[in-house]
């Protein structure tokens, strides 16, 4: 496998909005029919990363363009668009991407640790239909490893920053008695419950109304939190009643619409989804402020300011990750030639002329071609090529250039 096959085309929050993330983002089920199509196309090797900052396709491609018309193929936006606003790396500058990512050192807030459960949820899927090979599975673990070690051994991702608790900084900071607001949290999974218990923590909210799809897990929440929750049905008119509504939800199109506020009094929405799920023209209401995303990551506090400190530890201990991904990768480059090697040894020794100049040559242990001379020569020839980076096809040449010197 060449490095250079590697490639990883995506869109993120530096130069796209909310909104036109939105169009590219990648849902489970146009994941699996994404998946689906990849064989069609020679791509063996792949997964896609879609978050509310960036969608992203890694994968094993004879060029870019195969990623790229794969990935548009399941989302609203064009092709077109995708690449007028895309990046895209190659090799070695494609891994070192992926590990600033998993790092949270490119993410949206500096240091976001959620990106690497968004990034193991996507590869766990691509791996479930067959498609985490040898080297991105290797890759991974090299790039999970440095992760785990920068959230160890450096405070990049210390004190408590995301979009979730920027929400809460945003509400402490423009609201007044916050504690006593009615509060309507539609979406219940993983940022929802998030906001959810930073709503209570932070802010010591209690007059809050949980809606999810699946009524069973607004319920099961609002047990555990003493709080209270509502079927979807009654969402619209919960949020016309509302002073605060904060949407957390994964549909593809907005949930409340302009109209939905029209005369229903001043109220404060944050979107926390991607594509938005609250209508951008709400803004246009003028006693409605409407928050999204973007808007709360430019939120900076102290906690950032110590976070930038701790950027050069993490590329530090990124470098190092890397260089061990490298040895692997050239390691496994050699493969060929070690196996080449080793079949020549075992031709060797069942060779009469061989044998007939080294009639005491063979033994029980040599025949076997796991262990013996075959085994310690193709150990020490592997040892050599990791340290003094000779090429193993020298080695073929000389194992030839002997049997030819023995013969004759």
């Amino acid at each position: 496998m060449d490095i250079n096959q590697f490639y990883i085309a995506g869109i993120n929050y530096k130069k796209t909005d909310a909104s036109a993330r939105g169009r590219f983002a990648i849902s489970e089920a146009h994941y699996s029919l994404l998946l689906k199509k990849a064989p069609l196309l020679n791509v063996s090797e792949i997964f896609v990363l879609s978050t509310c900052n960036r969608t992203e396709i890694y994968g094993l491609a004879s060029n870019a363009d195969v990623l790229i018309n794969l990935l548009c193929s399941e989302t609203a936006g064009s092709v077109e668009t995708f690449k007028e606003l895309a990046y895209i790396k190659r090799g070695w500058k494609a891994v070192e991407h992926l590990f600033e990512v998993a790092s949270g050192l490119d993410s949206q807030i500096l240091g976001d640790y959620e990106i690497v459960g968004q990034i193991k949820s996507a590869v766990r899927f691509a791996k479930e239909n067959g498609f985490i090979g040898t080297f991105l599975e290797r890759l991974l673990g090299f790039v999970l490893q440095a992760s785990k070690s920068i959230k160890t051994n450096t405070t990049l991702s210390g004190g408590t920053v995301s979009v979730s608790f920027a929400a809460i900084q945003f509400l402490k900071e423009n609201v007044t008695d916050v504690k006593n607001k009615k509060i309507v949290l539609m979406g219940t999974g993983k940022i929802g419950r998030i906001t959810c218990k930073n709503l209570v923590d932070y802010l010591e909210a209690t007059d809050i109304t949980l809606i999810n799809r699946t009524a069973e897990t607004a319920d099961e929440l609002a047990k555990e939190m003493g709080l209270q929750f509502a079927p979807f049905q009654s969402a619209k008119a919960l949020v016309q009643n509302a002073d605060i509504v904060i949407v957390a939800t994964g549909a593809a199109e907005p949930i409340i619409l302009k109209n939905d506020l029209v005369n229903y009094g001043n109220k404060i929405l944050i979107d926390l989804s991607i594509p938005n799920n609250i209508d951008p023209a709400s803004k246009e209401l003028a006693y409605i402020t409407l928050v999204n995303v973007d808007d709360l990551s430019r939120i900076n506090d102290a906690t950032l300011q110590k976070r930038l400190a701790e950027v050069p530890k993490a590329k530090q201990i990124i470098n190092e990750h890397i260089k061990e991904f490298s040895s692997w990768y050239n390691m496994r480059k050699n493969v060929p030639a070690l196996k080449a090697v080793k079949q020549k040894l075992i031709d060797m020794q069942q060779c009469n002329l061989f044998l007939a100049a080294y009639p005491d040559f063979y033994t029980e242990t040599n025949a076997n071609p796991n262990s013996g001379n075959i085994q310690k020569t193709i150990n020490n020839m592997a040892l050599k090529m990791r340290s003094q980076h000779q090429p193993g096809c020298f080695y073929i040449e000389a194992i030839n250039d002997f049997i030819t010197c023995k013969v004759n």
